[in-house]
Order: structure tokens, then sequence, then C-alpha cells
């Protein structure tokens, strides 16, 4: 598939804050109407990413396009494929929605008739058709990140990019959040890119990119990557975890490691082999732990440490 077809092509990106190396030589595309999450801890990569991606920040050295479009060499025309929501809201609160929505609008060079278009189709979109006429500032969290999102559709972008678009949003705003983000790519054939530290979100994407220390050690969909794991995980609970973990290398030729002070173990047909662990060392296993792997086993499994 062509650049032109992509919705966003990356090749060999690095890019440098001084002496050190914040991204190292990141290389993958996304396809169009799907939905990718930057998934990594603090210091991952995710945010310097997102800045080059928005042409916020210049690539040294690599090569980023948005559906065919060099972002530095033709960076206004990157720009108008993207819609952006940033992690700090950008909302004026003492305005209406309609208010906010259509002074983002003008800026976009939008008037008349088509931005009162484009403002209601933006909020049927997120579902805010009745709030159109509320205040920003008496709108719950949930609300005023639509309201982003509304915002960043308003020049009907092909790519649109969030970062941590679920920061300070309970369970029920973040499952509300991803609806609306899927209905766009069902809808509209939007291709979402976001950037995220929490698994669960990550797990709902369409397919997830894992950062780590400024590389991409892993991506591919959820499913695919959980079964990369191998098998399943067991946790176990001893008084002496270091000579238990120890003696199951020696007496099982099995791979073994220690996280959080307890014995993890990634072994297919993990239930059976729970057995022979119980019958070998009954006297030294406090507790037992089984459990099917998930996205932050595929953090460990990829980096050798622990999700931050």
């Amino acid at each position: 598939m062509s650049s032109e077809q992509r919705g966003l092509a990356i090749t060999g990106l690095n890019h440098y804050y001084g002496d050190r190396r914040a991204l190292c030589d990141i290389s993958f595309s996304i396809e169009p109407a799907t939905i990718t999450a930057l998934l990594g801890p603090n210091g991952s990569g995710k945010t310097t990413l997102f800045q080059i991606v928005t042409t916020l920040l210049p690539t040294n050295p690599g090569h980023v396009s948005v559906f065919g479009h060099d972002v530095v060499r033709e960076a206004n025309a990157a720009r108008r494929s993207i819609g952006v929501v940033f992690q700090s809201p950008a909302l004026d609160e003492r305005l209406t929605v309609t208010e906010n929505l259509r002074t983002h609008g003008q800026l976009y060079g939008l008037r008349g008739t088509q931005l009162i278009s484009r403002i209601r189709a933006a909020l049927g979109l997120v579902t805010l058709d009745g709030r159109a006429g509320d205040l920003v500032g008496t709108l719950s969290g949930g609300l005023r990140r639509r309201v982003e999102i509304a915002k960043a559709l308003l020049p009907q972008p092909r790519l649109l990019i969030l970062d941590e678009p679920s920061t300070g949003l309970d369970p029920g705003a973040r499952r509300e959040l991803w609806k609306h983000l899927q209905r766009l790519r069902d809808s509209l054939g939007t291709t979402v890119l976001l950037t995220t530290h929490l698994m669960n979100e990550a797990a709902d994407s369409d397919t997830v990119a894992v950062l780590h220390e400024g590389q991409m050690v892993a991506r591919g969909t959820p499913r695919e990557l959980v079964a990369e794991v191998g098998g399943d995980v067991i946790l176990l609970t001893a008084r002496d975890v270091e000579t238990l973990a120890r003696d199951i290398r020696t007496r099982f030729d099995q791979p073994v490691d220690i996280v959080d002070s307890r014995v993890r173990i990634e072994r297919n047909e993990g239930r059976a082999f729970i057995s022979e662990l119980v019958d070998a060392f009954d006297d030294r296993i406090d507790s037992v732990n089984f459990g099917k792997p998930t996205l932050e086993d595929v953090f460990l499994h990829y980096t050798g440490h622990r999700w931050n």
C-alpha cells in the first residue's frame, strides 16, 4: 500500500533532546478507518511522537506522512488532514459549546451556513445536540472531552489524533468516549491515533503499538500481542521467592521471573503445570494465582520490566 493510501506512514524516525535520544528508529503505518493506540508509560516517547505527527516538532531524522503529505515539506497539507485533541483542555469555560466551536471553526476559515452545518454535524456525532447552548464551565469532564472532539472534527479531518484522551475521566465517561471514537471510525471512516498509558483503553483499539524508552517493542492487534506471550500466566507467593524461582528453573527447565516479589511463569497449559508445582513445592508456596495474559504481560514479556 502506498503512503497516499495509508492514514499515517512513519519510517526511520529518530528524535533527540540534546544528547538524549527520545525516539529510536520508529517505523510503522496505520491503515485508514482504524483506531491505533500508542501504549507506553511516562517517558516512553509517546508525547514526542505525537508532537512530530502533528508538525509541532521536526523529524530528525526520519520520514512521516499523513495521507501522503510529508509533515515537513507539506506541513500545511498534512495539517489540513489532521484533527487534534490535546491532553490539556483548550476550551473557554465562559462560552457556550456552540460559541467555542464557532470560534475554532473561524480559525479554519469556516463562515456562515457552512460553519453552522459543520457545528451541527460535529455535535451530532458526539451526541451533544441538546447541550449546544450550555456554558462549557457547567459540563462534566466527560462532556467537555466530547466538545474537544467535536471541535477537532470541524475541519473534517481524515486523521484524528488524541493525546491521553481519558485523562481525568471516570470509567463511565471513558466508555462513552470510546463509543464515540468507534462511531467516528465506523460512520465516517475516520482514522484515529491516540496515546495512552491505560491497558484497558489500548485493549479496545484495533491495533496497539507498544513503546518503551523510545523504541517500538511490539505492534499488532490486542489479540495477536497477547497470543505472542505464550500460554498462561502463573504467579506464586512464597517466603523465599528467590530460592523458589531458582529451584523451579532447575527442576522443570522453566524460564521464571520475579515481579513485585512474586514468582512469575509463562506456560502453555498452565493449569496442569500448577499441579506439578504444588506437588513439588507444596510446603514452600503460599498462594497461586492463574490467569490469561494481558497487555501488561505483553509489556513485561518484551521489555523485561513491569508496567509503571
